[in-house]
């Protein structure tokens, strides 16, 4: 009995010996690797990857992470030839670390490498990112490769390969994709803007995020605007009236439709007795918070604002997408602003707000407010034109969240800070440094600059 168990502890230190002779090996081999590549000598550090994965593919992340940054190098060098074994690198990497990887993100790239470099068909292309956004659609985030997905699919409609229906359908995924990763933005913004505004500074950490926040709101702008700018033609009003007049007799009863086509008219404001029928035929089969906000519409066109006010309450009262409802708190608020409600209107362009931080043009109708309302507040001519720094505060949290705005809104900062006090007004006045408190509608105060 005893040699039996003499005989098993032999066999099993054998073993853990083995495997630790094989531990030894891979960290060798690993470092060989990514020593150099560490130090960006990657010529140093190629010879060494295929053993690396060859012969301890599952010993570190960081194979693959080291990895994809050499293969990017020498592509970008020029070496085309390295391009299948960037993509091997991120196969590899999904099969062996597939719980620390995002596969959304990592199929874009892979995506976007076939597209940049013209791998494959159109159709394969557009299937490629097609595969990543619905593998994970939470990590495919890239504002280059939503665009390019976008208009592969435009491209595809336009050489007759996709329906327009599926380009008005990925239309809506890809712009209700960007709207939420910039509101998530916007709310980091925001809330650092404030607290650096404050008289809070910020830590370095906190100060990268705001960096990084407002870099990526750009980036995701000027995507959204790349997006609507490639759609173009196929969504216009000349186009959309006859194929959606042509298709109503025959899908009057299908609600799914109904909601496209009517969002669609709406969103460009198309004038057309159809979209009178398409929002009444939708309200009658389900009531809805669209269909509600769709009738607001309408009663708007029609100059009648209380009867619009009534379908915007109860459209906010049923929607659940925070983008949707922004929207339909901003009309409200428009609805307020029209009729001189400044006050209420305020309310509700901060509500949209908190549903969707990245609407700038809330921020901006508010400026817009408090410059109006300028002669209407303040005890003197100074402070009457002292409104005019917190509208243009207004103006600049405007440009720092929405980047389809920001030129209109920095301009708009800029024409209020110049009807502002000016220096003179502010020495002859000993105003410097003080705080005005506004006690109309605005109920609020403003510091005045140091001289």
């Amino acid at each position: 009995m005893k040699k039996k168990v003499l005989l098993l502890a032999a066999l099993l230190l054998v073993g853990l010996g083995k495997t630790w002779a094989q531990m030894d090996d891979c960290a060798i081999t690993l470092s060989l690797f990514v020593e150099p590549a560490k130090a960006k000598n990657y010529d140093a550090a190629l010879p060494h990857y295929d053993k690396v994965v060859a012969e301890c593919p599952k010993y570190s992340l960081a194979t693959y992470q080291y990895g994809e940054k050499m293969f990017k190098h020498f592509i970008e060098k020029g070496d085309k030839a390295k391009i299948d074994n960037y993509i091997q690198n991120f196969n590899l990497r999904m099969e062996y670390y597939p719980s620390r990887t995002k596969q959304g993100n990592v199929m874009a790239k892979i995506a976007q490498l076939k597209f940049d470099n013209s791998m494959g068909s159109k159709m394969d292309q557009f299937n490629a990112f097609d595969e990543a956004y619905k593998k994970d659609a939470a990590s495919f985030n890239s504002p280059k490769s939503l665009y390019t997905y976008f208009s592969l699919a435009v491209d595809l409609f336009n050489e007759g390969q996709k329906d327009i229906q599926e380009v008005f359908d990925l239309y809506d995924v890809v712009i209700n994709k960007i709207e939420s990763e910039e509101s998530s933005l916007a709310k980091n913004v925001t809330t650092l803007s404030e607290k650096e505004d404050g008289g809070t500074a910020l830590s370095s950490k906190e100060k990268k995020r705001l960096k990084a926040s407002e870099t990526n709101l750009k980036a995701y702008g000027k995507v959204k605007g790349s997006v609507n700018g490639k759609l173009g033609n196929i969504a216009d009003c000349e186009n959309l009236i006859p194929l959606y007049e042509k298709e109503f007799p025959n899908k009057k009863d299908n609600i799914n439709w109904l909601r496209s086509a009517a969002g669609r008219l709406n969103a460009k404001d198309c004038e057309t007795p159809l979209f009178f029928e398409l929002v009444q035929q939708l309200h009658t089969l389900e009531p809805s918070a669209k269909s509600a906000f769709y009738l607001g519409r309408l009663a708007d066109r029609n100059g009648d604002a209380s009867t619009a006010l009534e379908y915007y309450n109860q459209a906010a009262e049923l929607e659940t997408n925070p983008s949707d409802k922004a929207k339909v708190y901003y009309s409200i608020a428009e609805n307020m602003r029209k009729k001189g409600s400044y006050g209420k209107a305020r309310s509700y362009y901060n509500k949209a707000l908190a549903e969707k931080p990245s609407m700038g043009v809330c921020y901006l109708k508010i400026a817009q407010m408090y410059s109006k309302s300028a002669n209407n507040c303040g005890s003197n001519v100074f402070e009457k034109r002292a409104v005019n720094w917190l509208a243009a505060q207004m103006a600049d949290k405007a440009a720092r969240v929405d980047a389809s705005i920001a030129g209109n809104a920095r301009a708009a900062a800029s024409s209020y800070r110049q009807r502002a006090p000016s220096k003179t007004d502010i020495f002859s006045e000993s105003m410097a440094g003080q705080t005005v408190t506004f006690s109309c509608w605005i109920g609020s105060s403003v510091k005045v600059p140091n001289l």
